[in-house]
């Protein structure tokens, strides 16, 4: 059996597409263009190119987007200044602090800084609390965690009492989905490298979200025939058979595990992609909020 490949491109492309409809209707209306600031601090070279894709995504769709870069060396009170001044400003509708922060920079209390209104990356720690409890919905949900359910929804509309297992328990991506998966009444086991039968708890997925950050990490026969297997991972890795002398790996070993998995996403073109559209709508949602 080989997998059906799920597309993550040609689904964030619907998404986008729809947020062009949407904010092409409010222009029509005579209403201004949503607006996204990004903040980037130091000089990190994936940091400046994920900064630079967003831009050029929200520019695509229609939305304004204005850029703002600090020092390595800047303070948390200058930090806190600019987002104050942007959680103020009416045509900035989301606020998007690039992580990671350099070190030596409380992260919590940069992004605890951004008005819960406008946390379009939906990392706030108030969305994430609402996340986190019953009967409770948070304004935003993080945009990898929700690119990650829209596809899943798509493969697999009824998740309930699936097993669902979470390898990785970061804030941006391992824990986020795991709540998710548990509001639609999945069984969700989160895992990690520290955990004892690492590959047994893996095969007993319906669903598995490979999110730790090591490449290949899951192998074939680390996958129950016919799981839907989503690969978060995003691993740059040297090789020298390539121009740029590296390549992309995600988490999942995507050639063994094609053949066991029911449907799998590949690195690129799976979750990726997913996590920009998902963005672009949290900014239009943001700012039809503002504009109630």
């Amino acid at each position: 059996m080989t997998a059906k490949i799920i597309d993550g491109k040609t689904v964030a492309e619907e998404i986008r597409s729809q947020v062009v409809s949407e904010i092409e209707v409010l222009v029509r209306a005579g209403k201004p263009k949503p607006g996204l600031a990004t903040v980037l601090i130091g000089n990190n070279p994936a940091s400046q190119v994920y900064v630079r894709m967003k831009q050029k995504a929200c520019e695509e769709v229609g939305i304004v987007s204005r850029g703002y870069e600090l020092p390595v060396d800047a303070g948390e009170e200058e930090i806190e200044k600019l987002i104050h001044e942007l959680n103020a400003d009416p045509h900035i509708n989301g606020i998007l602090v690039e992580l990671p922060l350099p070190a030596g920079l409380d992260e919590e209390r940069v992004l605890n800084a951004v008005s819960i209104e406008k946390d379009v990356d939906g990392f706030h720690p108030l969305n994430i609390g609402r996340l986190a409890q019953k009967g409770r919905d948070p304004l935003f949900l993080p945009c990898t965690p929700a690119g990650v359910m829209y596809l899943l929804a798509k493969e697999m509309p009824s998740m309930e009492g699936i097993n669902a297992v979470v390898l990785g328990r970061s804030n941006i991506v391992g824990m986020p989905v795991a709540m998710l998966l548990l509001r639609t009444n999945a069984t969700v086991t989160i895992c990690h490298s520290h955990s004892r039968d690492l590959r047994e708890i893996v095969r007993s997925a319906d669903v598995l979200v490979a999110a730790v950050g090591r490449p290949q990490m899951v192998r074939g026969d680390w996958v129950k025939p016919g799981a839907i297997v989503i690969d978060v991972g995003i691993n740059r890795v040297e090789d020298p058979s390539r121009k740029s002398g590296y390549r992309l790996d995600g988490d999942v070993a995507f050639d063994e595990v094609k053949e066991v998995a029911g449907a799998i996403t590949p690195v690129p073109g799976g979750v990726g992609p997913m996590t920009t559209a998902m963005l672009l709508s949290n900014t239009l949602r943001a700012y039809k909020l503002a504009d109630k």
